[in-house]
């Protein structure tokens, strides 16, 4: 099986190069959209009401592979439904878009055959990954009161499958503002 490429080279925010050609058939990336590894968006109780909104935000500008989003959301949910059982609701608020693309080259003997080297270069559709932005919600956690401690952990050890820094907010729903 082909080994997934250092995350180094797509991490990264450049822009996105659109293909434009001459020819209406080249403008596309050819292969469709790759396979996604994340399975849901939203945990737990949907429609209910809870005391606090904790935030996971993003400090540095980046790209997240949708394999890297898949395995923060797996062990967050994973102590939730343990600790809390269906007491939160917990949401990935970021969709991976952005198509990562491979020109594969060959190196050893034999590789002057394989590859066509940087002639048609664009590369195929390899991985996806979700553009953030400095300050940007990864995921949203609502719980209530009694489950702090429990809800923060959750954010904690996604925040250590993700591959930038982290930073969670908590935001008191209860509070009335007085206008």
């Amino acid at each position: 099986m082909a080994r997934i490429r250092k995350f180094s080279s797509y991490q990264n925010l450049e822009r996105p190069y659109t293909r434009i050609s001459k020819y209406t058939k080249k403008n596309f990336v050819r292969g469709g959209f790759p396979h996604m590894k994340i399975s849901r968006f939203d945990m737990g109780d949907v429609g209910r009401k809870f005391d606090l909104t904790l935030r996971l935000n993003v400090t540095r500008s980046m790209n997240i592979r949708h394999n890297s989003l898949e395995a923060a959301r797996m062990t967050s949910n994973r102590l939730l439904e343990k600790v809390v059982g269906k007491e939160y609701h917990f949401r990935l608020k970021v969709y991976p878009f952005h198509v990562l693309r491979e020109n594969p080259l060959a190196s050893g003997a034999g590789a002057d055959r394989m590859s066509t080297g940087m002639s048609a270069a664009y590369g195929k559709a390899i991985s996806c990954a979700a553009r953030l932005f400095n300050g940007q919600t990864l995921f949203e956690l609502r719980v209530n009161k009694p489950h702090l401690k429990t809800a923060r952990e959750a954010l904690e050890r996604a925040a250590k499958k993700v591959p930038c820094g982290c930073k969670i907010v908590t935001i008191d729903n209860t509070v009335k503002v007085a206008n």
